[in-house]
């Protein structure tokens, strides 16, 4: 994960926000669980002009600006330094931190943009929870024991 727009060495917007958006599999409440040991605070949002893309060979989606478009997920509030410490090393390196704006919000939020190859699909919430959830989460347990690579 790299860091632009602001952010401070080592990911950290942490010290200017306790805010993050969140559009692909830290929505989900057991991945959460499974990496901060609790689900932060939430709020629905929505991106305009981004979508939330399929990346090759990936079961996690990717941010990417594309004009007419929008981009749901969740702002999660609350977030520690620690918290701040455990997503930017679970982040892929393909990603930047950038501050973006939401709808109906007068500030911009952080976001972590990709910036590698997508596919042309949509990353489907419903799809990832129906078919990989389960061993997404078991997945990140590993990771947080020091049993694998970020997933």
């Amino acid at each position: 994960m790299r860091v632009t727009d602001g952010a401070t060495p080592g990911g950290r917007l942490a010290a200017v926000t306790d805010s993050l958006f969140v559009y692909g599999t830290l929505q989900f409440g057991p991945v959460l669980d499974e990496l901060l040991g609790r689900v932060p605070d939430f709020e629905l949002a929505v991106a305009r002009d981004w979508r939330v893309a399929v990346l090759p060979r990936r079961l996690y989606p990717g941010l990417v600006p594309q004009p007419g478009r929008l981009a749901g997920g969740l702002v999660l509030g609350g977030l520690t330094a620690a918290e701040w410490d455990v997503i930017d090393d679970f982040e892929d390196d393909e990603y930047e931190l950038h501050p973006i704006r939401l709808i109906g919000r007068d500030d911009p939020v952080p976001a972590y943009v990709w910036t590698a190859e997508v596919t042309r699909n949509d990353w489907i919430a419903e799809t990832f929870a129906t078919d990989h959830l389960e061993r997404y989460v078991a997945r990140c347990a590993r990771w947080r024991r020091g049993e694998g690579e970020p997933v």
